[in-house]
């Protein structure tokens, strides 16, 4: 495949010491992290916090104390100081597009990292012609099956050529067929991945697993080994 980013080879993300609170509870307790790998995954039972810490590194949230950088930048400090830094693709593609069209959608993010309307468009085009979807750039997003509507949001988080790409979910309205192929699409990137997932046969070919627990780090390291300390503590935990 042909790929019109090309991030610096470097990336990673941090937190320190993190503590987020939201509605006066406590979501993320101390949580420390230095992530360099190029492809991790974020495990754990809903409301372990998953979601929230990923939430902080593109700035939708700031931890109550505690120090987050992604790339070495500040995602607290505001959109400008992350911008083109992360690109956040959603469980639901309807929860993310916006625009009629695919072009459209397509050359908003550029639209927002300052670009003209027609200089936007003009590579957002390009880049569909790259990835061989030129045919797609006038279709309504509302023709598109499921599999394709989750393509043109990953489309249009890759124009801005992010270093760090979060995926929340973004399986779970895919068929088998569709969601094998988005996967071996997405490990063929250079960007460093950040997937939340409970699919679990997703995470296979990860470099690190991080398993969060009532909002703390359970388990952090080899897939094959986290993987199989959850499925023992699910598996624990279940009564019939």
């Amino acid at each position: 495949m042909t790929l019109l980013t090309d991030p610096a080879a470097s990336f990673g993300f941090s937190l320190e010491r993190v503590v987020l609170e939201r509605t006066g509870q406590r979501v993320l307790n101390e949580v420390t992290l230095e992530v360099n790998q190029a492809r991790v995954g974020l495990i754990g039972n809903n409301g372990s916090g998953k979601s929230s810490l990923v939430r902080l590194l593109n700035g939708l949230l700031k931890p109550t104390s505690g120090e987050v950088r992604v790339n070495g930048r500040n995602p607290a400090d505001g959109p400008e100081a992350i911008a083109g830094q992360v690109g956040f693709i959603f469980q639901n593609p309807d929860h993310q597009i916006i625009f009629p069209t695919v072009l459209e959608e397509v050359a908003f993010g550029l639209r927002n990292l300052g670009r003209s309307r027609k200089a936007a468009q003009a590579e957002a085009l390009a880049f569909l012609e790259t990835q061989g979807r030129a045919d797609w750039a006038q279709r309504p997003v509302h023709s598109l099956s499921e599999g394709q509507k989750q393509l043109v949001c990953i489309f249009a988080v890759l124009v801005m050529q992010p270093k760090l790409i979060v995926l929340d979910e973004p399986f779970s309205a895919l068929d088998y067929p569709t969601r094998l192929h988005v996967l071996n699409w997405l490990h063929q990137l250079p960007q460093q991945l950040l997937m939340i997932s409970h699919e679990l046969d997703c995470l296979d070919g990860f470099d690190r697993l991080i398993w969060l627990d009532n909002g703390q780090v359970r388990g952090d390291g080899e897939p094959a080994r986290i993987l199989d300390a959850y499925r023992q503590a699910s598996l624990a935990g279940v009564t019939l």
